[in-house]
């Protein structure tokens, strides 16, 4: 299947050293050769960079790591064909408009009969992936529960996580889905974050032979929470979703969890 790498930060911060470790999962350890891309959220506004080729050999990807682009939430994506063929038009991240805001979503995983039973209203898929269909579902039940933004934001996360459970019984659903100020995840199988605040170090990362030292280049106030969809360092302690699970983030910050039993909310500004 595919995998999933998400960041959201209280301040404009690259993801070049994450990324440098996710990206040799397509084609070099891991099978995702089947394209790649990633969204930078700078404030309102939006960069999206997507390429059907693996990411190990893609131009794209080297200009990625050597142009640290800072923002405050981003997701990427590297996927392993199953619906779809392998083409510009299927490869993730996909992104929409509501309430004036751009809504980003990359997913992991495979569902079943989604034709059947997620019929589509405002949003239409451009390509022929399952994924796509998701979101266009997804988004349009946003759309027709809340045609304007909800004055209390855990109605949305509500909305979100129901929607994310039907997702799930249709097969696997690990999500990742931002509109600019909020990123959420979900997972179905696999995924995993860890936030870095201070006091910073080092960190070593599981793909390639590359460590960094954070207390260098960070402030003591900075606090950065990165996604994946397995851990992508070997000497820090990750927390693994579990399935059902949804969790919130803002500006870094774990601001809400829900899952299939029980609902949190650590805070809200």
């Amino acid at each position: 299947m595919c995998e999933l790498l998400g960041m959201s930060a209280n301040v404009p911060t690259d993801i070049t050293f994450s990324m440098a470790g996710f990206l040799r999962r397509g084609g070099a350890t891991g099978p995702h050769r089947d394209g790649w891309g990633v969204a930078f959220y700078e404030k309102e506004g939006y960069r999206e960079f997507k390429d059907p080729h693996p990411s190990i050999a893609s131009p794209v990807a080297r200009l990625m790591l050597d142009y640290p682009i800072k923002s405050h939430i981003v997701i990427s994506h590297i996927r392993q064909a199953n619906v779809g063929e392998v083409n510009l038009s299927n490869t993730h991240p996909f992104s929409r408009e509501l309430w004036g805001r751009h809504w980003c979503y990359a997913h992991n995983g495979q569902l079943a009969g989604f034709r059947n039973e997620l019929p589509l209203s405002h949003y239409l898929p451009v390509g022929s992936t399952d994924s796509e269909w998701a979101f266009c579902w997804l988004l349009g039940e946003i759309r027709r529960q809340f045609p304007e933004p909800p004055a209390d934001p855990h109605l949305l996360q509500q909305l979100i996580h129901q929607s994310c459970e039907k997702l799930r019984g249709l097969g696997v659903f690990n999500l990742l889905f931002s509109d600019s100020r909020y990123l959420y995840a979900y997972c179905s199988t696999k995924l995993a974050h860890i936030t870095r605040r201070a006091p910073f170090g080092a960190a070593r990362l599981k793909d390639t032979e590359l460590e960094i030292d954070f207390s260098a280049c960070t402030t003591p106030r900075d606090v950065v929470s990165v996604l994946a969809t397995e851990p992508l360092t070997t000497n820090e302690t990750w927390h693994i979703m579990q399935p059902g699970e949804m969790v919130v983030f803002e500006d870094g910050e774990v601001v809400a969890e829900r899952n299939s039993h029980s609902t949190s909310h650590p805070q809200y500004s």
